[in-house]
């Protein structure tokens, strides 16, 4: 984008803001806003005693240099004028990243809450924005856009002017605390001499700001320019050393942009040594003519060609494994291809050797090797044009070059990055229709009042509304349908009226899905819009209209992932993006032991085609296949931005399958092999931890163990504030709190959307199988499992047996188990009586000593999926015949008889369950209801007696009575329950009701 005959301009639209914080010592504000940039300054109109002003200005600001703009940031202040208060203050601040700017015509608006300057600022309220850039072409542009600057920079120096606008642009070094003619004066004194010379650059500190945003232009001046710096009147050179300090404020997205494989360090992995082979092209008088001709390469028992092609020029890179070689030489040969009718003989050249062990080593970030013209022996006169070197997986050839770990040029096998298709909600609500052309024709068979509905799709998503009769109204509904769209849209989203009674279509109406609304939030509503209804193709007539309103819900995430297991919660806007705050880097080292998955032509027992695939929020990343190896090695290394700690990455490790095809032509299905998760909030920042884990995988036969897997992760974080600020923002956007969606309707909307990822990576090259994707993104936890089932309910009890744990300590101590601990508990006892105001205190320091020292025993190695956690271990073969069995069941009569029995019974136990708890409840409300009059009774005047004892006893004393009672030694217990306890038993519950 940084062409010479191209400028572009940032434009930022002021819209208004609201709930500001009253400052003017008057209950109100009159505020008025700054905006920075690239050494910029704008500023908007006061807006005076408005504390929900608006200001629908625009500010224009020169890009210096389009290519870095995504590491610049846009900074906006408010202010209270001074002019209604003793002096200015400050109303709150917003910071845009550049990341986040989008073209002009897709900008909206958008609602920044404001933020505090310091931990002490008083401040509340958000400003509305609309921030976005253009792209204009011409040479004359920066120029004159400069010199627009120039000018209104001398204006604002002029003495003429007044002396309130002196002060803007003057070197502010004044304090705040000055009387007020002493500032003028200081202000006279900088005007004068900012009228000869241009004005210096101020220090960059926040005194000078507040005290730069205290200057206030005049108001007939329309966004003039305030305090420009020599930074904004001088373009930018495009040289490494001005860059940077740019490139230091956003190292982690520019680690993350300079991509995943350029990277000269590959710190988390092992260094592979590769032989590079670039083979460019041929000539000599033996190459001419028109036959084709290849090159052959032979090492040892390795041999493979390059294309044939009647030029001779290949250009095609050989990486072969250097620990997989079995010979020290290679020779290179050319020969021609020459048809003779349907037969082909081939004739070589000539040959040229090389010797291993005299090949130069290369190590990014050097620059590639030059190939070189060697003669073929044999052949003087015929030369080929190739270059060879040692290298690594970290070289820039390596992606692109044929390997020989991985099976050659087969696309299925190859190294690839996919991103997960940009995902919104639409949402259609669908509020009447008017002039409905019933069937009212001499065949309508007489009825009576017909009810109508309304079904939407929008592809293979069909929602319907309620039903709805046709009386003397007209037809309502006012309800909203949810739709999952991905990019690039589906055309229409069509809607169609029908009829219940006759079952026939009324009409339909098409929206175009790229041309509707986008909103960010809640506070405005599109527009509602009227379409005309057109018969089927049989009747294309009119039918009547359809008043709808439809819009992109930009404010959301869309979830395709389990809610417990997500990477991402960001909102789909663009525009909502918040930068990352921290950076997460993946080496994918390799595996140990992985069991033979499928039959190698029936030469040998077995075989193992494994790859990896990790995904983190919508990147997905896979590795190269490994041909036939229990024990491969990728050593490739990836990065992801973060931002949210409390988010997980997951890895799979799966067998290809889909590489070889059969008799018919198709191709086959990836096997999964296992997976593991990492939880990013579980690592310490700027740690590496390189470990193990076993790859469990639950089959229809049993849960099985394939082998292990070798990662390494690092999780960076530049900003230790910035993190500890995510632990207290909410987990999901603003939308999902202030318009939340039913928790059944979430659901719906999940597996819509795991069915579009899956659809859009299948159709990549190569793809990214259905099997896979969703075992990355555990499609089937909505389903019964009668495994899952019971280790959910073990881990409730294992909550709940620290409680029970609890409850057995203090029943030891009650009964004198151990009497020193009894009696400290007696002494702890009477101090907490007598100090009240103690309790607190000591509770929160126990909290503290005991957790401190818990780190001790903290597991310093990341925690992997739990086989016995996930009670895989000791699961029946027809339990697992279940959980993997289709929806609807294919099973016979008699398996599905016996496991809904055994439904059954569990059903039974939980029915129990359930009857026991609320009877709980039932007892004691009907303690207050007189159910049972004379227990009524008894309560009541235990309320009376109770009532006269306490006011009469403190109730410090009453507190140290009932301790000690409870604590008394065991010669003073009877074996019988305690009076209370066997009077709440005897209320009445409803249960007797039941039928």
């Amino acid at each position: 984008m940084a062409e010479a005959n191209c400028s572009r301009k940032l434009v930022v639209e002021i819209c208004n803001a609201k709930n500001l914080m009253p400052k003017d010592g008057q209950g109100t504000a009159s505020a008025y806003v700054i905006v920075d940039f690239d050494g910029q300054r704008r500023r908007t109109k006061t807006k005076f005693r408005d504390l929900n002003p608006q200001w629908d200005e625009t500010l224009e600001f020169l890009v210096q240099d389009p290519e870095s703009m995504a590491s610049e940031i846009l900074e906006i202040n408010v202010y209270n004028d001074k002019k209604t208060g003793k002096r200015t203050t400050f109303l709150g601040k917003v910071k845009i990243a550049g990341s986040t700017f989008v073209k002009s015509g897709s900008e909206l608006l958008v609602y920044y809450p404001l933020e505090k300057r310091s931990v002490f600022s008083q401040i509340k309220g958000e400003i509305g924005l609309k921030v976005s850039y253009v792209d204009e072409a011409g040479t004359a542009e920066p120029e004159k856009a400069a010199a627009e600057e120039k000018k209104l920079d001398d204006a604002a120096v002029e003495p003429s002017e007044q002396k309130t606008d002196d002060a803007a642009a003057a070197p502010v070094g004044t304090e705040e605390k000055a009387p007020e003619k002493e500032e003028e004066k200081k202000a006279d004194e900088s005007n004068k001499e900012a009228a000869d010379q241009k004005p210096a650059e101020p220090p960059k500190d926040e005194k000078t700001e507040e005290a730069q945003a205290a200057a206030t232009p005049p108001a007939e001046v329309e966004n003039p320019p305030v305090a420009h710096t020599e930074k904004a009147m001088q373009p930018k050179e495009k040289t490494d050393t001005e860059k940077l300090p740019d490139l230091g404020v956003s190292d982690l997205e520019l680690r993350s942009l300079a991509g995943d494989r350029g990277r000269s360090a590959y710190d988390l992995v092992d260094r592979m040594p590769f032989l590079y082979v670039r083979v460019v092209k041929a000539k000599g008088a033996n190459c001419e003519g028109e036959s084709s001709a290849y090159a052959k390469l032979v090492i040892g028992t390795h041999s493979v060609r390059t294309k044939s092609k009647s030029d001779k020029d290949w250009d095609q890179v050989f990486a072969f494994d250097k620990e997989g070689l079995n010979c020290t030489s290679m020779e290179v040969s050319v020969l021609v291809e020459k048809k003779d009718g349907e037969n082909t003989t081939e004739t070589a050249i000539g040959t040229v050797s090389f010797d291993l062990q005299e090949v130069p080593k290369r190590v990014p970030p050097d620059s590639p090797l030059a190939p070189q013209w060697y003669t073929l022996e044999g052949s003087p006169g015929t030369d080929v044009m190739l270059a060879v070197w040692i290298g690594t997986q970290a070289d820039e050839a390596f992606q692109e070059a044929w390997q020989s770990d991985s099976g050659g040029l087969i696309p299925e096998t190859r190294a690839k990055v996919y991103l997960s298709p940009k995902l919104w909600y639409l949402r259609l609500t669908v509020i009447q229709t008017q002039d409905l052309q019933l069937d009212s024709g001499p065949e309508a068979k007489p009825r009576g009042p017909p009810e109508l509905y309304v079904k939407a799709q929008l592809g293979a998503q069909v929602f319907k509304t309620a039903r709805t009769s046709v009386g003397s109204t007209i037809p309502t509904w006012n309800e909203d349908l949810l739709f999952v769209a991905a990019e690039p849209f589906e055309q229409f989203l069509v809607m169609t009226v029908e009829d219940v009674t006759n079952g026939q279509p009324i009409g339909q109406a098409k929206v175009h899905v790229p041309s509707l609304d986008r909103r960010t939030d809640d506070r405005s509503e599109p527009k509602s819009r009227w379409f005309n209804l057109v018969g089927d193709e049989k009747r294309p007539r009119y039918a009547g209209r359809i008043h709808v309103r439809a819009c992109l819900e930009g404010g959301y995430h869309v979830l395709d992932e389990a809610a417990n297991v997500t990477s991402d919660v960001r909102a789909t806007s663009k525009q909502l993006a918040k930068p990352p705050i921290g950076l997460l880097e993946v080496g994918i080292r390799g595996a140990a032991n992985l069991l033979p998955v499928k039959s190698n032509d029936g030469t040998r027992g077995g075989t193992a085609d494994a790859y990896v695939v990790a995904k983190y929020g919508p990147k997905w990343v896979r590795t190269r296949t490994i041909l036939d190896r229990f024990n491969p090695r990728w050593n490739e290394q990836y990065t992801w931005d973060v931002y949210d700690p409390c988010t997980v990455l997951t890895i799979g490790v799966f067998d290809n399958g889909m590489y070889k095809k059969d008799d018919a032509g198709k191709a086959g299905r990836d096997v999964r092999m296992g997976k593991i998760r990492v939880r990013l909030s579980t690592l310490d920042t700027n740690r590496v931890y390189t470990n193990s884990y076993s790859l469990m995988v639950v089959l229809p036969g049993g849960s099985k163990r394939m082998g292990e897997i070798e990662i390494a992760v690092r999780f960076s974080c530049s900003s230790w504030l910035n993190l500890i600020q995510a632990y207290g923002s909410p987990i999901l956007p603003r939308m999902h709190y202030v318009r939340p969606l039913a928790p059944a309707q979430q659901d719906i909307l999940r597996h819509t959307a795991m069915r579009i990822v899956t659809a859009r990576l299948a159709r990549s090259e190569p793809a990214l199988g259905q099997e896979v994707v969703q075992f990355m993104l555990d499609s089937d936890t909505h389903v019964w499992s009668m495994r899952r089932s019971k280790a959910n309910w073990f881990r409730l009890l294992g909550w709940l047996s620290r409680a029970a744990t609890l409850a057995r300590w203090l029943d030891g101590i009650s009964t004198w188990v151990h009497p020193p601990t009894t009696i400290l508990v007696h002494v702890f006892l009477v101090a907490i009586i007598l100090f009240p105001h103690l309790i607190l205190p000591t509770v929160f320091m126990y909290a503290f000593f005991i957790i401190v020292l818990r780190l001790r025993y903290r597991r310093k190695a990341l925690l992997n999926v739990d086989a016995r956690l996930s009670y895989a271990d000791a699961i029946s073969a027809d339990e697992l015949d279940e959980e993997f069995d289709s929806f609807p069941t294919t099973k016979s009569i008699d398996q599905v008889r016996q496991r809904y029995d055994r439904l059954r019974i569990l059903a039974g136990r939980a029915q129990t369950l359930l009857g026991d708890v609320a009877a709980q409840g039932e007892r004691l409300e009907a303690l207050f209801n007189w159910r049972d009059p004379r227990a009524t009774g008894l309560f009541v005047a235990f309320c009376l007696v109770a009532s006269l004892v306490f006011y009469a006893v403190p109730f410090r004393a009453f507190l140290l009575g009932w301790g000690f009672y409870y604590l008394r030694h065991p010669r003073f217990r009877g074996d019988m329950p305690s009076l209370p306890l066997t009077f709440f038993r005897r209320l009445p519950s409803l249960s007797d009701q039941i039928l």
